[in-house]
């Protein structure tokens, strides 16, 4: 018997009770482990080149690729959630990505490590807005903004202190274990939602895809993710660069119309005129753009440009990483005293 059915899931889980603890334990476990992947392949990019025999363009598919598949399916992801099961989806997209780290770990080439890096973006985004959406789902509404608040403030942890991991990874077992450490933590989260996750789905989200919206979104986000990404070595003016970044507006132009007239839309628009809705992923997209952003600059900077091993450099970002965490456990409670 699983520790879902020890509660009235129809009322929602209790956060401080032992099975709401699980259930944010697999759906932080998962979300972190994305997150951690982000940033920790950052200091181990030298050591893989030098053991793969990489040009610098390749490495930088090895980042991009991983960020490309994400950003293009992630819509996808949360709109196969709702109609298929939370749990389902979240579990078959941990699966997948532990899968691709052993790939990752195992590659004995740039071009394959790289095709590993994009099936591993394809399990990040089936695995991260199932996290999010199964606490909203799963969780009674008194503890639903404390159990956000701790799984953002934990998710941000888990990519901060990716160059420390990273860093002592690289300069201990390899830089190998940058991709198989995610093994043992997906075991982990499968296991606590097998064991303290309900399933839940949208009991209105059609049960056919909208799969014409579906394709207007991965070759929105993928093309301005791409020309985003490209832009900086390319230049902005290049022709490639505004041509990819002129699909990507007249694919997200075509993805809204298709959304806002279309009777079962990916992404139902009424979910905007929600300011709550709107306010907190406008929020999460800032923070966790401006940490990506910090966190990669520093740790890159303090190594090329200071000389830092790449252990060193990442133990340079704890204090802000320990603070981080101090205040995310702190976060549920104030939450629910402060609003």
């Amino acid at each position: 018997m699983s520790l879902a059915v020890a509660e009235d899931v129809t009322e929602g889980l209790v956060l401080q009770s032992t099975t709401g603890r699980v259930a944010l334990v697999a759906t932080v476990s998962a979300s972190g482990m994305a997150s951690l992947d982000a940033t920790v392949v950052n200091v181990a990019l030298p050591r893989i080149a030098e053991d793969l025999d990489a040009s610098i363009g390749a490495l930088q598919w090895v980042l991009t690729g991983y960020l490309l598949a994400l950003a293009s399916l992630i819509l996808l992801g949360g709109a196969l959630g709702d109609r298929f099961g939370r749990r389902k989806v979240f579990v078959i997209g941990t699966v997948w990505f532990a899968a691709a780290s052993l790939i990752c770990g195992a590659a004995p080439s740039i071009e394959v490590l790289v095709a590993a890096r994009i099936l591993q973006g394809v399990g990040g985004a089936l695995l991260t807005p199932g996290s999010l959406a199964i606490l909203q789902a799963s969780f009674r509404r008194s503890d639903r903004a404390a159990a956000v608040g701790a799984w953002s403030g934990l998710g941000g942890v888990a990519g901060a202190i990716g160059p420390f991991v990273g860093g002592s990874l690289v300069d201990g077992p390899g830089w190998r274990w940058a991709f198989l450490i995610n093994v043992p933590v997906a075991a982990i989260a499968i296991a606590c939602a097998h064991a303290a996750v309900p399933e839940t789905r949208d009991p209105h989200a059609a049960r056919g895809l909208d799969l014409v919206g579906a394709s207007l979104a991965v070759v929105g986000l993928g093309a301005s993710t791409w020309a985003l990404t490209e832009a900086g070595p390319r230049g902005w003016t290049d022709a490639a660069v505004l041509g990819t970044g002129a699909v990507a507006v007249g694919a997200m132009a075509a993805f809204v119309r298709r959304m806002l007239h279309t009777h079962d839309p990916l992404v139902p628009p009424v979910l905007f005129r929600n300011r709550t809705f709107t306010v907190v992923n406008l929020a999460t997209v800032l923070l966790y753009g401006a940490l990506g952003v910090s966190f990669f600059l520093v740790a890159y900077q303090l190594q090329v440009g200071a000389g830092w091993s790449a252990l060193r450099a990442g133990t340079a970002l704890l204090p802000a990483t320990v603070l981080m965490l101090l205040l995310s456990a702190a976060s549920g409670s104030l939450a629910q005293r402060i609003g």
